[in-house]
């Protein structure tokens, strides 16, 4: 007989307390697998001159447990769609804390500490194993069948930033160090300059991880009211991929990043319209992370090499106005979008968190969903550890949807713009940018 997802969900809330990943044996969908992965950090003792080559090692785990994420050492995140405006306003913003029950449905599996926990089930003779991972999200009954999104102030424009989007995925590949990278910093340039922006590369350079050779690597850095002492840092990844390495067909495939490296540009391109809009005294600069995954082996590559560079840099030249507080756009594209608290963003900036979701729910973006979920590892972990940036990462990782037998785009292939959309895009900036404006 064949067992249906609700039958196989049964079997698993059999294990209430166990979080789990369900690997089919036969078949290992590309979807089956979520690992871990490691912070980075700066090594000690690093010279106050910017080092010849960026000296990056692993850290100690944010906290006693590991977090889910992108393939081995990576992010694992929320996704989701936007429900109807009235189920965040009936209930009121809800603020989770550490020790909240209803901060995961109840069908959900709590983050624990890093433990092998399985349970073979033999489900229509196929062998299913669940193995621990740390995460707040397991399997979820709240799945929409089409995102409701409030209607969108024509300032914020969807089709614009649609269009950045697609812009970018048409430079191609754009790896750290290729000719896709330096055509992508060409063309960020022009645009961020063309709207007031002043724009510098924070430049250095790594080995490469699979040669061993000497490459450049570059943050962007556009900046805009530099003299106001407010300062708020809006990032996001800008490398991507080297290879689609869990599309099941081509893994070695071309990898084009619309959501997964694009989509977080996108947004600051949006963004960049609309700072000129701030209060007196807030300046802003948006950064673009270089060599987010820099990735070829998933257990000898680092991650997050960009932002843990600037992290250094900051911290050893401190800045005569630091930041307030910093956000973090990363697979905010995803035309079903659902974002929920994300825990490590909760663990080093909670005020920050809550005043952005009060922020969506005053606006009725129910995209923004008032409840946490997953503990993610991302380029916002060097900022609130290295830098002491209190930072918050939006990110919707289930793209386009969670659920068993839902199809996955994430390092793929199919991670194009036509499975993204502008007005997630638009919904975003909207919400960040009124929250600048009330600083």
């Amino acid at each position: 007989m064949v067992t249906t997802p609700t039958r196989i969900r049964a079997h698993l809330n059999s294990f209430p307390d166990t979080p789990v990943r369900l690997v089919n044996l036969d078949l290992e969908p590309p979807n089956a697998y979520v690992w871990h992965r490691r912070g980075f950090v700066a090594a000690s003792g690093v010279p106050p001159n910017e080092p010849p080559l960026a000296t990056l090692t692993p850290a100690a785990d944010v906290a006693s447990t590991k977090t889910a994420g992108k393939s081995e050492h990576s992010r694992v995140a929320a996704g989701h769609r936007a429900s109807h405006r009235s189920a965040v306003h009936d209930a009121g913003p809800h603020r989770p804390d550490d020790a909240d029950a209803s901060a995961v449905p109840s069908n959900t599996r709590r983050a624990t500490p890093l433990l092998a926990v399985a349970a073979t089930l033999v489900v229509a003779g196929i062998a299913l194993v669940a193995i621990g991972i740390q995460s707040g999200g397991g399997l979820d009954n709240d799945i929409a069948a089409a995102p409701a999104r409030t209607a969108i102030p024509a300032p914020y424009d969807a089709d614009r930033a649609m269009g950045y989007l697609r812009q970018i995925c048409d430079i191609g590949p754009r790896p750290t160090a290729s000719a896709g990278m330096e055509t992508q910093q060409a063309f960020l340039k022009r645009h961020f300059e063309s709207l007031g922006g002043t724009v510098r590369l924070q430049s250095t350079r790594i080995r490469h991880p699979e040669t061993g050779d000497v490459i450049p690597m570059a943050n962007l850095i556009a900046s805009w009211h530099l003299d106001r002492p407010k300062r708020f840092l809006l990032c996001a990844h800008y490398d991507t991929r080297p290879f689609p390495d869990r599309d099941r067909r081509n893994p070695k495939g071309r990898f084009v990043g619309a959501n997964d490296g694009g989509s977080g540009v996108a947004g600051l391109m949006e963004m960049a319209h609309h700072l000129d809009q701030l209060p007196p005294d807030v300046g802003v600069d948006l950064v673009m992370f270089d060599a987010e995954e820099f990735v070829f082996d998933e257990r000898r590559d680092k991650y997050f090499l960009g932002s843990t560079y600037f992290a250094q840099q900051y911290r050893m030249q401190p800045p005569q106005s630091p930041y307030t507080a910093g956000v973090l756009l990363d697979m905010v594209g995803d035309k079903e979008l659902k974002i929920y608290y994300e825990r490590n963003s909760l663990k080093y900036a909670r005020q920050v968190a809550h005043q952005i979701w009060d922020v969506a729910d005053d606006l009725g973006v129910t995209a923004f969903v008032p409840r946490s979920r997953h503990e993610i590892r991302d380029d916002h972990l060097p900022l609130n550890q290295i830098a002491g940036i209190p930072t918050v990462d939006l990110i919707d990782f289930d793209y386009p949807r969670p659920g068993l037998g839902a199809p996955q785009y994430w390092h793929t292939e199919q991670d194009i713009p036509e499975n993204c959309s502008g007005e997630s895009l638009a919904a975003v900036v909207w919400v960040v940018h009124q929250w600048l404006q009330r600083q």
